[in-house]
């Protein structure tokens, strides 16, 4: 029993550095993100999928329905498989919102969003536990700062907190993950995100520029984006 998990195919966006958390705004696929989706279509079975989970965006649903090829069964969307709302930061460039980010921690909104980081992470791992419930095998694609989350979790080593800035998830690279390691992965990882959040505003600022390594953020984006395994950009 398998859940086969992945970002969505690469688009202009993504190549330019810029995020959009807004479903509304019609952000499609390049045609290197379009290629990808092809390339693994040919490879990999999901001619024996049974579920295909999406968020609301369009360019995952686009490589969903790409990979489906002739395929035609229903795809399930869910929005808490959704990115994260950037607020005032829809739009623009990844390090302004991430400079933010590591002044103001994880658990803070940014100006006009509606959940904070970690609200969002929180948001979905929910989606992820959820898929639990349709017949598998299972296809679930969504957007990078998921897989990255999930991709940390499964390599991080013992007691190692949760970073603010994840290494990049690869683009239309599926994830195999079996029902019981998926089911304690989220609960682990919901029980993490339960017991980190200090309470105090200045406990929460240390707390971010300790998982920053009390670094800059131009610093720390620049490690995650371009070490020699991880070269696309931590965003949408």
């Amino acid at each position: 029993m398998t859940t086969y998990i992945l970002r969505h195919g690469l688009t202009d966006f993504s190549k330019q550095y810029v995020v959009n958390g807004d479903p509304a705004r019609p952000v499609q696929l390049n045609d290197e993100g379009v290629r990808l989706c092809h390339r693994q279509r040919s490879v990999l079975p999901f001619h024996r999928v049974r579920t295909w989970l999406v968020s609301e965006f369009p360019r995952v649903q686009q490589s969903a329905s790409l990979l489906m090829g002739a395929l035609t069964p229903e795809l399930i969307v869910d929005a808490r498989l959704n990115e994260l709302d950037y607020g005032r930061f829809e739009s623009g460039p990844f390090l302004e919102y991430g400079t933010w980010l590591a002044r103001h921690g994880g658990s803070q909104r940014p100006p006009a969003a509606r959940e904070s980081q970690r609200e969002g992470i929180r948001r979905m791992l929910t989606g992820v536990q959820a898929a639990l419930e349709h017949p598998e095998p299972r296809v679930l694609v969504c957007h990078g700062l998921l897989v990255s989350v999930l991709l940390w979790h499964r390599d991080r080593s013992p007691d190692e907190a949760m970073p603010l800035f994840f290494p990049e998830a690869p683009y239309v690279d599926p994830l195999a993950v079996g029902d019981e390691a998926q089911n304690d992965w989220i609960v682990t990882l919901l029980g993490e995100l339960d017991a980190e959040e200090p309470q105090d505003p200045d406990a929460r600022g240390a707390a971010a520029e300790s998982r920053t390594g009390g670094c800059s953020v131009v610093a720390t984006f620049r490690a995650v984006v371009h070490s020699p395994e991880k070269k696309e950009p931590p965003h949408a």
